[in-house]
């Protein structure tokens, strides 16, 4: 029964130092057109010296409603309208006009570097047939 309290009160200082530590986050990064009714020193001595009452005190009553979403530099999306989609430069790998001139490669090139390919295993070939049958000749 007293390990029970025991785990339950730990647990309860565990939420209300995590509390505490968001409530500072929060107010630390707020900007100041989000800090309401006092300033940012005086909302951070209180969340420090009163760390539960405090933190509830931040996010109800100090900080502005929607300041919990993420702020970014863009809108949702891309941060392009529809209509200035098509006037956007478009990377490599999704350009059509790109990707087909890869496909229009000169197919002479690969020709030969085939052929000379080819040529080269030929010759290969019979430098080993010819060592061979050096190899396979009795000495006179």
């Amino acid at each position: 029964m007293m390990s029970d309290m025991i785990r339950l009160y730990g647990l309860l200082f565990l939420a209300e130092v995590v509390l505490g530590i968001c409530a500072l986050i929060s107010c630390l990064s707020a900007e100041e057109g989000e800090i309401r009714a006092l300033p940012r020193i005086a909302w951070v001595l209180i969340i420090l010296f009163f760390p539960l009452v405090g933190s509830i005190a931040w996010f109800v009553a100090g900080r502005e409603a929607g300041a919990g979403r993420p702020r970014t530099a863009w809108p949702m999306g891309n941060g392009f309208s529809e209509r200035d989609r098509g006037h956007r430069q478009v990377a490599p790998d999704d350009d059509p006009a790109f990707l087909s001139s890869i496909g229009e490669r000169p197919r002479q090139q690969d020709q030969e570097l085939f052929r000379r390919w080819e040529d080269d295993l030929r010759r290969r070939e019979e430098e080993l047939r010819r060592r061979e049958t050096e190899q396979d000749r009795p000495e006179v």
